[in-house]
């Protein structure tokens, strides 16, 4: 009695039968065609789903590739899109064939033959070319090797490190392996070591240069395997001067444009502080627009930060610079006043000096009149103790009068140092102040982050 199949078991016997059918009618078609006898010869009786040596050892696979261009790198997303020529070479018993020219057969005629499973990790997306028909190359030798060459655009991801960005480089790969043989089916090399690669000597990119490039062979470990990895390392160095004439300059010129206001007069309040407010946010939106190409959420400060918000601290201190300098203006005595104020502290000092003086020869009297010797005391009024602790008593009280009266003229002393006797002076000292520190500071940074 027969059982009915399940619906899954249906669908997966119809897609395998109508795989087997697609290659009949394609092989019937190739053979309808009137082809030279050495290939029909090697189509009958081939089985693609069976690899080259299947009880003999691996199958050894060259590959080689060819950078046509690299269109885009993305900080954003962190991934770069690049067209490639891929390249496989491999040795296949059962195409051998008697002559000693190559076969270069229909790219259709691929779905006939055994291929690599080769496809392409950190891949976000990719697509074979197929205009103005698929861009595959499928060439036979007589002993039995076949290259297979496919152009392809590939989006791959590419971790990059923006603690430097700009002045950064980052190290990106192009990884091959093998899906479903592992490295005792399959082995994979470079034909050619690090001459495996072309076409980046040549390659000009808008941001970037190609400073280095090498190969490497690898294995992939998974729980199912081991597998077969190829690794095509590149290393990119990205051009400053795009960043300097389009950040860096404006924010230096920005920084000095705020130091104009030191050179205005403190009464011109309008003039200072227009120039103060216009260039705090004109700062603010210029960093803004330097971060529209970068991650917006990231882990790590970036140089071009960095020196943004130096910019900005610049440009806001001179700003704060002027407000404490109008506060000194405002509460300046002037005139008769000044000369007053300076009479009065004076006034003021000398009498802490007289009190000071006053209570220290007080204290002095009183010692010796402790330390002179005692007179001798009669049967009839003996000595009482009352009378030494009250002289104490009197020492000690001018001490610690002496000790307050000196903290608080030190207090004096220190607030007169405060004071400013010509808020002129701050613009003066700031005309020399800002442009030492900022010149300091850019040679710290250029330094480190092109030195370090």
């Amino acid at each position: 009695m027969c059982t009915l199949a399940s619906p899954g078991t249906a669908f997966a016997v119809l897609v395998f039968l109508s795989g087997i059918m697609k290659d009949f009618l394609l092989l019937a078609e190739v053979q309808g065609e009137i082809l030279p006898p050495t290939i029909q010869k090697l189509m009958k009786g081939y089985n693609k789903y069976l690899r080259p040596f299947f009880d003999n050892g691996p199958v050894t696979v060259g590959m080689s590739l060819d950078i046509a261009s690299i269109d885009t790198i993305s900080e954003i997303n962190m991934d770069y899109t690049a067209t490639i020529f891929l390249r496989q070479r491999w040795t296949d018993e059962r195409l051998c064939f008697d002559g000693n020219k190559s076969l270069s057969l229909d790219g259709r005629l691929v779905e006939l033959l055994w291929v690599p499973d080769t496809f392409i990790v950190d891949s976000k997306k990719s697509f074979l070319h197929d205009i103005t028909v698929e861009n595959r190359l499928i060439r036979i030798f007589p002993n039995g090797t076949v290259l297979y060459a496919l152009r392809i655009t590939t989006t791959v991801a590419c971790n990059m490190d923006l603690t430097k960005y700009p002045m950064d480089k980052q190290t990106c790969t192009l990884q091959l392996e093998s899906w479903g043989y592992n490295i005792n089916d399959v082995m994979f090399y470079w034909t050619r070591g690090n001459d495996s690669v072309s076409g980046l000597d040549t390659l000009r990119l808008a941001q970037y240069t190609v400073e280095d490039h090498y190969t490497s062979v690898s294995e992939a470990i998974y729980e199912t395997g081991h597998y077969p990895k190829l690794i095509f390392h590149f290393e990119l160095k990205r051009s400053i001067l795009y960043f300097i004439l389009e950040t860096y300059v404006p924010s230096s010129l920005l920084v000095v444009l705020s130091w104009v206001s030191f050179w205005i007069s403190q009464s011109s309040v309008p003039a200072r502080i227009c120039i103060g407010v216009t260039t705090v946010l004109t700062m603010t939106t210029l960093m803004m627009g330097a971060r529209t190409s970068l991650p917006n959420a990231n882990c790590f400060i970036k140089a071009i930060d960095v020196y943004l918000g130096i910019c900005f601290s610049f440009i806001f201190g001179a700003l704060i610079e002027y407000a404490v300098a109008h506060f000194c203006t405002l509460h300046q005595p002037n005139g008769t006043n000044a000369l007053m104020y300076g009479q009065q502290v004076q006034e003021c000092e000398d009498e802490m000096n007289g009190v000071v003086t006053t209570i220290a020869s007080n204290s002095t009297r009183l010692k010796k009149r402790k330390e002179a010797p005692a007179a001798p005391a009669t049967p009839t009024t003996p000595a009482t103790p009352t009378g030494s602790s009250e002289a104490n008593a009197d020492i000690e009280a001018p001490s610690l009068c002496e000790q307050s009266l000196s903290t608080v003229r030190k207090c004096l002393r220190f607030i007169n140092c405060c004071h400013v006797e010509n808020p002129h002076y701050i613009d003066n000292y700031s005309r020399m102040s800002f442009p030492l520190s900022f010149i300091a500071v850019n040679l710290l940074y250029w330094t480190y982050y092109l030195y370090f």
